[in-house]
């Protein structure tokens, strides 16, 4: 039979069988504070006899390249907030956090600090290096719940837990949207290995649209400006464009909008195009800082994992970076990020709650996610459920079980839903060329 676990926000007010499994998550999140953003190392057992369940989160923080600071100080401040009404089962969690400074060697360092710890689990976390951490994790049985979903390891490694369709699902379902609107399409990506893996999932979505498949940019995702690769994704996008505009397509991560600063300026003397792209590497903060409704995002079409920031069904996100990290400008609730940590640090929520305070461990909340334990994320995601055979495993992706995305769009600054509801990209991965 499958188990399902709804995730409301943890309340003192729960009924006594719900409070206790709340009880049972703040112990997940306890140290957070102590270690919020540094890295320091807290030393102690799974489930020690302090009464502590330990876990790690992980993110690049000030590099030259893509920073996630906002997931580390989410998880601490979730931490925080559980942990002050009682923790889980009466045991406290310590979150200990550590910077993979986007290079393998310190991802690697995260991985081997989580098995030292006695981490039960890596929860919310972003790095580009799965070849580094992943055997590690793997070799002490540690999952790895809620990755950024940055590269294809995360949906097949058989402890991999995502909690999104990652970059696969947000390019299918914004290659389904620009082939109703879009002529020539380019594609800026970044000139790494994760980067590789991205044109065959936008063209997956053209050509399930009957559009023909992108040109290929690969950039550095260091550059401190872009003005050569945008002249030629202009020159790409404008070709034999006709009537129908062509559409610009940069996913570089934060540095998106250094690309679109260089875009901006090279625009005279090209045909008018449209820009699309994906959440991660655009939101509405970027939209803003890019001149909000007169920037080049306008009219843009963003796809997202998770309804837009404004969305009611966020409020219980928001109130715990209210409560817990005010005036922290590291956490923005609009951040892909932030939003991931936080979905994840649900999951890890209902993992320990349904051992109804048996011993927790690194196999035991395996054990739980893989006995069809069923997630409900409060309609921020399908009910998520993680099967060793799934109806992607034919394409290689074996973990991927969420496969909605949302189309927004730039309207006068803002960014809105362009459609109802999500769109299921299955259908359309199931083409994508990338086993």
């Amino acid at each position: 039979m499958t188990r399902r676990q709804t995730l409301g926000t943890p309340s003192p007010r729960l009924h006594r069988p719900a409070r206790g499994r709340a009880l049972a998550t703040a112990a997940l999140v306890a140290c957070a504070s102590a270690v919020l953003g540094c890295g320091t190392t807290q030393r102690t057992a799974a489930d020690g006899t302090d009464g502590t369940i330990t876990v790690m989160t992980w993110a690049p923080q000030g590099t030259g390249a893509t920073n996630k600071p906002g997931m580390p100080a989410l998880a601490g401040a979730y931490a925080r907030w559980v942990n002050e009404r009682g923790g889980v089962d009466g045991r406290r969690l310590t979150v200990s956090t550590c910077n993979d400074h986007n290079d393998g060697v310190s991802a690697a360092k995260c991985a081997r600090r989580a098995v030292e710890e006695g981490a039960v689990a890596v929860v919310g976390s972003y790095s580009q290096h799965p070849d580094s951490f992943f055997p590690i994790l793997e070799g002490a049985g540690i999952p790895y719940i809620g990755g950024y979903g940055i590269t294809n390891a995360e949906f097949t490694s058989p402890l991999s837990y995502p909690v999104n369709g990652g970059q696969p699902t947000l390019l299918a379902g914004l290659g389904t949207a620009l082939a109703e609107d879009c002529g020539p399409v380019t594609m800026v990506r970044p000139d790494t290995i994760a980067g590789d893996q991205l044109p065959a999932l936008l063209d997956s979505g053209l050509r399930a649209g009957g559009h023909e498949t992108a040109s290929d940019h690969p950039a550095p995702e260091d550059a401190t400006e872009y003005g050569d690769h945008s002249r030629r994704a202009l020159a790409g996008a404008t070709t034999g464009a006709g009537e129908t505009e062509g559409c610009v397509v940069p996913v570089l991560g934060d540095r998106t909008d250094t690309f679109m600063d260089s875009f901006r300026r090279s625009r005279a003397g090209f045909a008018e195009v449209r820009t699309g792209t994906v959440l991660g590497s655009a939101d509405q903060s970027t939209i803003n800082a890019a001149g909000g409704d007169s920037s080049p995002y306008e009219g843009s079409y963003i796809t997202s994992w998770y309804p837009v920031a404004t969305d009611a069904r966020w409020e219980p996100m928001r109130e715990v970076i209210q409560e817990e990290a005010f005036g922290d400008n590291r956490v923005d609730p609009a951040d892909a990020g932030v939003q991931t940590t936080w979905i994840a640090y649900r999951v890890l929520h209902a993992a320990l709650s349904s051992l109804e305070g048996g011993e927790a461990t690194p196999r035991t909340v395996a054990k739980a996610l893989d006995s069809g334990l069923e997630v409900d994320t409060g309609g921020l995601t399908p009910l998520l459920r993680w099967e060793f055979d799934n109806k992607l495993s034919p394409v290689g992706f074996p973990r991927l079980v969420n496969t909605d995305v949302t189309i927004q769009i730039v309207r006068d600054g803002r960014l809105v839903a362009a459609r109802e509801g999500s769109l299921d990209t299955a259908a359309t991965l199931l083409d994508a060329d990338v086993v």
